[in-house]
């Protein structure tokens, strides 16, 4: 068995195992994260998994994340478990809305329906999936809700029928314009006077003393 060794040494270990496959590699918070090219995850996590001083054998979650400004903007993050080490790792990897990530579910079987999962909210595409479908969202379901270009709202909403005795859908009707709130202002949105603010502006106006070099009863700008 391998010594257990701290996490830099494990990112300088893998970075140098498989320099052509690793684009960077850090440290923060005590957790290893590397981003990698996307058609070599599969040859990474097996690296990852099977290399004696690695063994990350637990695929803990697979999850995405979306950046529309970039040109790649989706990136596709798989975190693994090294019991043996006694460290965790971030596995990145970058692609677009065309570009495929191959699927990792022949290196870790429990990847099927994390992979179906960001396939349903990103939209994000795994090749060689065994059964790549819908796993949260409805058959007919259009769009990816996790897009960060996709309405809050949603656009269809779902309710049942008495007359027609099924479930219809209809597109989205909003009673009221989106509103946006500072729930840690108790006065935000509130453009009405308040009660008792016009007697404040009386004694603000009866507060105010004349100015510098005026007499008394004098008017600014009239002649003595």
């Amino acid at each position: 068995m391998a010594d257990v060794q701290p996490v830099e040494d494990i990112g300088d270990y893998v970075a140098d195992k498989l320099a052509g496959s690793i684009l960077s590699h850090q440290v923060s918070g005590g957790e290893l994260t590397v981003k990698v090219d996307g058609g070599a995850v599969v040859k990474v996590l097996t690296f990852l998994r099977d290399d004696v001083n690695c063994q990350f054998k637990q695929l803990m979650d697979v999850c995405g994340a979306d950046y529309p400004e970039r040109e790649k903007r989706f990136e596709v993050v798989y975190n693994l478990l090294s019991l043996t080490q006694n460290a965790r790792i971030r596995v990145i990897a970058e692609t677009d809305e065309q570009t495929p990530v191959p699927s990792v579910t022949g290196v870790f079987s429990s990847a099927g329906w994390w992979e179906r999962e960001t396939w349903d909210l990103y939209g994000i595409y795994f090749s060689d999936h065994p059964d790549l479908r819908r796993i949260l969202t409805d058959y007919g379901f259009e769009g990816h809700p996790l897009r960060k270009d996709f309405p809050l709202t949603g656009y269809v909403e779902v309710r049942y029928d008495d007359e027609q005795k099924r479930v219809v859908y209809e597109p989205v009707k909003l009673t009221q314009e989106f509103r946006s709130f500072d729930f840690l202002s108790p006065w935000e949105g509130i453009t009405r006077p308040l009660t008792g603010d016009e007697k404040a502006g009386d004694e603000k106006a009866g507060d105010e003393k004349p100015g510098e070099g005026e007499e008394p009863g004098q008017e600014t700008g009239e002649a003595g």
